[in-house]
């Protein structure tokens, strides 16, 4: 409420100094406007100033606004509401992905050999080959031989012997090598697998190429090695780049704030989640960066805990920069067997899962996190790694009882024990959870943890919402496509785009809920409700404009809208090719 009257007074202020009435520089006339505002939940009009809402209401209340300098669009009945809020991804990576081999759609494993193949025959001798988005458990055939599904290296190193290749699994915890990355590496059948990590083999012990979690850091470190060749200068342009392709991709889908999940541990410094956090800084500040970034600094507590005297940084660049949170991880992912779960995995029988980071690491960072005042966001997935992540969290809010706002997060909480969703809503904790991952791993969820656990712990949206949790929904790009669009329909219908029942359909949200969780629940989950979120006077003018209204269309027809405008800050970030907004001339 302070603040809000804090803006009030502000831009009241801006209306009066001069004893005049300032007019709106952008004026939105017969819109179908979804504000997502509690208190004013439609409207078909709305004005700007500079990069804030000053007005929303009818076209008739529209009039006082308008100058002779004010440009007034005709939206003729186009669905209007608050820019999508990116609430887990990964940002750079992102970038990343657009710029080498994008395997997210590849239906086999002969298509990812196609397109090794074909990069192969471009790169120069020794220069490594970088892609990632493959999936055994999403293909249309299962490869042979193969282990678990996994294939095996050979038909890969064949088409790429001069060349080392690194292939990041969708979920990124695990990865795929060609020979010539195991030898860069020093991976033999001697090698050991570490803690927390498995070095899948054949029946003789062999390394087939692919590496499950902590197993990775070998063949990443021969990466890293490479990369390390390159000039300063030149990784930090590939960088630069990376977050060029991310941006154009965001705006491109209506997406206007990313929360980045961080870039994760890297032993090459420019690609550092700490150097990370300055370039973007930096770029918010010399007005470089035109969508919003709100950030998680990810690294080993060693490194984390001499190195927060900057932060929490919050509002750099007018809004654009934001890091007031720190990541970590207790578990994998589901569909590499990462996930760390109470009871085995149904398909593997006698394993539980991969705990990745020692658990006196993750409470060493805790306590940095409430000492430093920032946010504590920790990846869990089964549900051994939740409940672990849950009593961290109550440790820590029990030793400061004087704090009552945390808006602690677990990232992605996929797999829950039904015991434990009380649990979230007790302790107030965010569910960043990820509409898509439902939806793309329902082939083999019920494989991994059969019937029971499936149907009652499984992205279970209904369940919790249902206790009052909030829910910030993403995507977790670079694993899944960026699209809202494609998010907010797995959200509300529980469907694959390609067809087939839905999955456990009583957990889904409601449309209004979907739209909550992906704007209003993700700025909530950033202390950022009073400046995104919503259409509401004093609010950032960050919008989208679309061409189906998504609280009224059918479900068929949520998969056909399209983004046509993008704004950030009042500004146009993104227009669709050959859309000719109707301008009005006023009178």
């Amino acid at each position: 409420m302070y603040y809000r009257l804090l803006v009030f007074l502000l831009l009241t202020g801006l209306f009066s100094c001069s004893g005049e009435k300032k007019t709106a520089d952008t004026v939105f006339v017969h819109a179908n406007i979804a504000t997502l505002d509690e208190d004013q939940s439609h409207a078909s009009a709305l004005a700007i100033r500079d990069d804030r809402i000053i007005w929303v209401g009818t076209d008739a209340g529209a009039e006082k606004w308008i100058g002779p300098d004010t440009e007034i669009f005709d939206l003729e009945g186009r669905f209007v509401m608050p820019g999508f809020i990116e609430g887990h991804g990964h940002f750079s990576g992102m970038g990343q992905l657009l710029a080498n081999i994008n395997l997210l759609q590849v239906k086999n494993w002969d298509e990812v050999v196609e397109k090794v193949a074909a990069a192969a025959q471009k790169a120069r001798p020794g220069e490594w080959i970088y892609g990632r988005g493959w999936h055994q458990e999403k293909w249309d055939t299962r490869p042979e031989p193969n282990v678990l599904g996994y294939p095996f290296h050979r038909q890969l190193s064949e088409v790429s012997p001069d060349n080392p290749v690194l292939l990041i699994h969708a979920s990124g915890h695990a990865l795929f090598a060609n020979e010539a990355a195991m030898k860069a590496a020093g991976i033999s059948v001697e090698t050991a697998n570490p803690t927390g990590g498995a070095i899948v083999r054949d029946d003789a012990g062999n390394p087939i190429g692919v590496f499950e979690e902590t197993a990775m850091a070998p063949i990443k470190e021969a990466y890293n090695d490479y990369l390390s060749s390159l000039s300063t200068e030149q990784q930090v342009q590939r960088w630069y780049d990376w977050v060029e392709a991310a941006q154009a991709e965001c705006l491109g889908k209506g997406v206007t704030t990313f929360q980045d999940a961080g870039v994760g541990h890297s032993s090459f410094e420019e690609y550092g989640s700490l150097a990370e956090m300055d370039r973007y800084q930096k770029m918010a500040e010399e007005g470089k960066l035109d969508i919003r970034i709100w950030a998680m600094v990810r690294d080993s507590y060693d490194q984390l805990k001499d190195h927060l005297d900057r932060f929490p940084v919050i509002g750099a660049g007018n809004h654009h920069f934001t890091c007031r949170a720190i990541k970590s991880e207790v578990d994998g992912a589901l569909g590499a067997f990462g996930a760390w779960l109470l009871k085995p995995y149904n398909d593997k029988p006698g394993f539980e899962g991969q705990n990745t980071t020692s658990i006196s690491e993750v409470k060493n960072i805790a306590s940095l996190a409430a000492q430093k005042n920032m946010q504590f966001c920790v990846h869990a997935i089964g549900d051994r790694a939740n409940r672990v992540v849950l009593d961290i969290y109550e440790e820590q809010f029990k030793l400061h009882p004087e704090r009552t706002d945390w808006r602690w997060r677990v990232e992605h909480a996929q797999h829950l024990d039904t015991a434990d969703i009380p649990r979230f809503a007790r302790l107030k904790i965010i569910a960043s959870m990820q509409g898509i991952h439902c939806t793309s791993d329902a082939p083999f969820v019920v494989s991994r943890l059969g019937e029971d656990r499936a149907r009652l712990g499984a992205y279970a949206w209904r369940s919790l919402l249902d206790q009052g949790v909030i829910i910030a929904n993403g995507t977790d790009a670079p694993v899944e496509d960026v699209d809202p669009i494609k998010n907010f329909y797995a959200s509300v219908t529980r469907k694959r785009e390609n067809g087939g029942p839905a999955f456990f359909p009583e957990q889904r949200m409601t449309r209004q809920e979907a739209l909550y969780s992906y704007t209003l629940g993700n700025a909530y989950a950033g202390f950022e409700e009073d400046l995104k979120g919503t259409l509401e006077y004093g609010k950032l003018a960050d919008l989208v404009v679309l061409s189906k209204d998504l609280l009224t269309c059918t479900d068929e027809e949520i998969l056909q809208t399209k983004v046509l405008v993008t704004m950030v800050g009042g500004k146009v970030k993104y227009q669709q090719e050959g859309l000719a907004l109707k301008k009005v001339v006023h009178q």
